[in-house]
């Protein structure tokens, strides 16, 4: 895909990720949408913004009736409770859900159809390591990011045929706001931004940016005793 004649939607482009994605895709020369709840926190040079809450359906459905040109979809607006499933709050919960996994697939059914009208384009879902492997301290987080790597592979057959490609990212701790109590190495947004636009205009079905996420994909073949040697 030719980046540079690409129209593309970034949710959650206000800041972290989402921003460096934005920043990155003006940069190589493609017409951008920046989305956020708050869309007046959006000031990057070149990027148009507008309001999405992605956990509101009817958000969704008027911003995919304002923008009817886009090509490329990443799916990035986030949250992070830090909720554990069985004592953290049902709300806690219930938001990681609706952001990650139920957000992204209404973002994908209400914009799938405009980017096939366009002749086809890319999805991307930014996901995380944490939808491989998981930890009390982020079991919301994780069972949401789960559901959404589920939902990518899913929906990559059914829009393929369409002319969509559907890719998902996986990185580890970033340098952004959502990881800043976070003492292990951290890769820096603009590095993950690059991996990701290199990764949408080859076609990667799936991006692994970072040796945590490399060493993690590789345990899965060996089931809980490589992935949770604690429990023996």
């Amino acid at each position: 895909m030719d980046i540079s004649t690409a129209t593309a939607l970034v949710t959650g482009a206000n800041r972290g990720l989402g921003r460096a994605l934005a920043r990155e895709l003006v940069a190589r020369g493609a017409t951008v949408y920046g989305a956020a709840r708050r869309p007046d926190q959006i000031d990057l040079p070149g990027v148009k913004a507008i309001r999405i809450d992605v956990t509101d359906p009817a958000s969704v459905a008027a911003a995919a009736e304002e923008v009817r040109d886009i090509t490329v979809l990443i799916n990035n607006a986030g949250s992070s409770t830090g909720a554990d499933l069985l004592t953290g709050s049902w709300d806690d919960v219930r938001l990681e859900m609706e952001t990650h996994y139920l957000g992204t697939l209404g973002m994908i059914r209400a914009f799938a159809p405009v980017i096939e009208s366009q002749g086809g384009g890319a999805i991307l879902n930014i996901l995380s390591v944490l939808s491989w492997v998981t930890f009390p301290a982020v079991g919301a987080y994780s069972a949401a990011k789960s559901a959404q790597w589920s939902l990518t592979n899913e929906v990559r057959q059914q829009l393929a045929p369409r002319g969509i490609t559907v890719s998902g990212l996986h990185v580890g701790y970033m340098d952004t706001d959502m990881a800043r109590h976070v003492t292990e190495p951290k890769t820096d947004p603009a590095d993950v931004a690059r991996a990701a636009v290199d990764g949408i205009a080859a076609g990667a079905p799936e991006i692994v940016v970072d040796d945590l996420s490399r060493r993690i994909q590789a345990g899965l073949s060996g089931g809980v005793a490589a992935l949770y040697p604690q429990l023996g």
